[in-house]
């Protein structure tokens, strides 16, 4: 795994990249509000992922500095374009792309990928809020997408719901039975990581084909 800088203007955010010897796709995460790379849930999708030699890219959204302003951690556009930022910087590995997207993340994920919907293989949200990203950028994803929502969830699910409604794409609704948002019951993350990985592996795949 490499410490990797990725430039957005006069930024330049902190990244872990990880490229298996035969990955064929790069899965980039968004992770959610008050988050960082370092998110234990985050990193245990994507050990999961790399067991399955797909490539991983966990990097910060904002800088420390931005991280202190609460208003950023929900400006959804920000958090997008410094998506595409990534996107563009490891286009370079001329691998197929993925977003794996958390919470907010999850909205900037969709948001972005409705600007680069020819770039990206799959989507998959974790206990997201992909009705944050917009109705126009949802109706808009072309993107092969997978909501994971926690069947305790209440609210989740039903927004999750709602978005998938204004959805166009090839799309799915998972929900992980006795996880709750967070994903914190015992085997409900493990859950979550494997049907990621599935979603991730039969697209890339396809894609490549």
């Amino acid at each position: 795994m490499n410490t990797v800088y990725i430039p957005d203007g006069q930024v330049k955010l902190s990244g872990e990249l990880h490229v298996p010897k035969n990955a064929n796709g790069i899965v980039l995460f968004a992770h959610g509000s008050g988050s960082s790379r370092f998110s234990p849930r985050n990193t245990y999708v994507a050990r999961v992922l790399q067991q399955q030699n797909i490539g991983t890219l966990l990097f910060d959204l904002l800088t420390p500095e931005e991280d202190q302003d609460y208003a950023a951690r929900f400006d959804i556009s920000l958090l997008a374009r410094r998506l595409i930022a990534a996107t563009n910087w490891v286009k370079k590995e001329n691998l197929q792309l993925g977003y794996f997207g958390a919470s907010t993340g999850a909205a900037a994920a969709l948001l972005a990928a409705a600007t680069e919907d020819n770039e990206i293989s799959a989507i998959v949200s974790r206990g997201g809020r992909p009705d944050l990203a917009g109705e126009m950028a949802l109706s808009r994803v072309k993107s092969p997408t997978l909501l994971i929502v926690g069947s305790l969830d209440d609210v989740v699910i039903e927004l999750n719901r709602e978005a998938y409604a204004l959805m166009n794409c090839e799309k799915h609704l998972i929900l992980i039975s006795g996880a709750t948002h967070l994903f914190e019951e015992p085997g409900t993350l493990e859950q979550a990581a494997k049907n990621a990985a599935g979603w991730f592996a039969k697209h890339f795949a396809s894609a490549t084909a």
